[in-house]
């Protein structure tokens, strides 16, 4: 097989890969090699990645180049990925952002990993994440703390935070994340990147929760729908996914016209809607109109009593997390989210049970302000990527999730909803428009996207600013 330049090869596209793969014009070791130069030129700038071991990648890749001569290729082999810190990796510990978890080996794969690793993905490294993955941003007590390549002195976002880091830099087509709040669609967003949450139980995870999900990050949206393919295989492991279906996942042509799209400018509490950011949105939903849709307005739904229910109820959460930990090891913990944590130590039964309950009156909430239309439009967030040293954009344990309103109700109603790039503020700062599907509507999701992607006015260069070769 022959190479190319090796700036080059980072910066393709899986799909790009796996027809220069299956015609012998590329190799998988030189792609690998090409994102390993990448990786050694941004990595100690941005901080992305946790277990980063370069040889046994090339050693994958040298495996993958062996079954492509011999006409054995899997569904994705030779492709370079990240996975998320807390997705396990066999041989590899899962911290979860927090320097006061024991530092143990994972037995095993967890699904997406696994997956992944079935179909010939070359793993590259694990993603870091803030400490047990409740900040949106990339400061952690573990990890050293994860910059935007946009803007090194600016927050990822979180908790998927290296992932959102890393696909940004180029570090390889595929990566993962996970997103219980907004952890991939946030990122996603300040990164510049496509995120898609999938909707609840399609891509079978290991250990499940309420509301978590874990999907695709990748620089565009084909790509996703590439990795949806392998992820979404069934898993016994989790008994809260969704029976296994075969679906279109890579036929991405959608008719606009006459589609129903309502327009959510206002998330109902929380931080006030950047106007920049207000702007990209509405420029959005005015292009979808002159491609023939018919927009109409969606009311905000998330109510002060949702969003603080739901705030106490994983503030208590957390502290039976904590709680269990010997005194040497919490004071590990960062001291942000021992703060927030700590908030949920005297709490009531009573109190954290209504908690809960308005996370459900949330997930009827939101099914019910959306359901008159095919597809929903909002901002991601309020706000665009923040300081990098602030745990949140206004950096208050007793008022955390003030950037989530418009994200984290899709979880509880577990709609698909993807962030793909709308534009970038005057000084040069990712926007994203969160594009949200009825329930179970994951391939309408991302062709919506395709078409966003294709319809965007405004187009970047992927930042160059912190390699060698700018």
């Amino acid at each position: 097989m022959s190479s190319q330049s090796s700036a080059d090869l980072a910066d393709w596209s899986a799909c790009d890969l796996l027809e220069a793969y299956a015609g012998k014009t590329v190799s998988p070791v030189d792609v690998a090699r090409s994102v390993i130069a990448r990786i050694e030129s941004c990595e100690p700038r941005i901080h992305a990645l946790y277990a980063f071991d370069p040889d046994e990648a090339l050693r994958a890749a040298q495996e993958s180049e062996e079954r492509w001569l011999k006409g054995a290729a899997r569904a994705l082999d030779g492709i370079p990925a990240t996975i998320k810190e807390n997705i396990a990796t066999r041989g590899t510990p899962v911290p979860l952002g927090t320097a006061a978890r024991p530092l143990k080996p994972a037995a095993e794969d967890a699904p997406p990993a696994a997956r992944l690793r079935e179909d010939g993905v070359v793993i590259l490294a694990k993603t870091t994440m803030p400490d047990y993955g409740m900040l949106s941003s990339g400061l952690s007590s573990f990890h050293p703390l994860a910059r935007n390549p946009w803007d090194p002195s600016k927050n990822p976002g979180g908790s998927s935070a290296g992932a959102g880091a890393a696909a940004a830099a180029g570090y390889g087509p595929f990566h993962i994340g996970t997103d219980i709040g907004g952890s991939i669609r946030l990122p996603a967003s300040w990164c510049g990147v496509f995120g898609l949450k999938p909707s609840f139980g399609r891509i079978p995870i290991d250990p499940t929760y309420y509301g978590r999900v874990a999907g695709p990050m990748t620089r565009n949206v084909c790509d996703a729908a590439l990795m949806m393919t392998s992820l979404t295989r069934p898993d016994m492991r989790d008994p809260m996914s969704l029976p296994y279906q075969d679906l279109p996942w890579l036929d991405l042509d959608i008719d606009i016209r006459g589609l129903r799209i309502g327009l959510m400018m206002e998330a109902g509490v929380g931080l006030d809607l950047d106007p920049e950011v207000r702007a990209a949105v509405e420029r959005a939903a005015q292009a979808f109109a002159d491609a023939g849709a018919i927009i109409g307005e969606v009311k905000p739904f998330v109510t002060r009593e949702m969003l603080d229910g739901l705030d106490d109820f994983w503030r208590q959460r957390a502290w039976m997390d904590i709680a269990s930990l010997r005194d040497e090891e919490r004071a590990k913990v960062l001291p942000y989210i021992l703060k927030w944590a700590e908030g949920g130590k005297a709490l009531t039964g009573a109190h954290v049970y209504s908690g809960m309950n308005q996370m459900m009156v949330m997930r009827h909430a939101a099914v019910a302000a959306t359901h008159p239309f095919d597809f929903v439009l909002s901002p991601v967030a309020p706000n665009v990527a923040y300081d990098a040293e602030l745990a949140s954009p206004i950096h208050d344990p007793e008022r955390p999730f003030e950037h989530i309103g418009y994200t984290v109700a899709f979880n509880m109603s577990d709609q698909p909803a993807a962030s793909v790039n709308a534009g970038f503020t005057k000084a040069g700062l990712p926007i994203g428009l969160q594009i949200i599907g009825r329930r179970f509507d994951d391939v309408g999701v991302l062709r919506l996207s395709k078409a966003w992607e294709e319809m965007c006015p405004e187009a970047r260069a992927w930042p160059k600013g912190l390699r060698q070769d700018s």
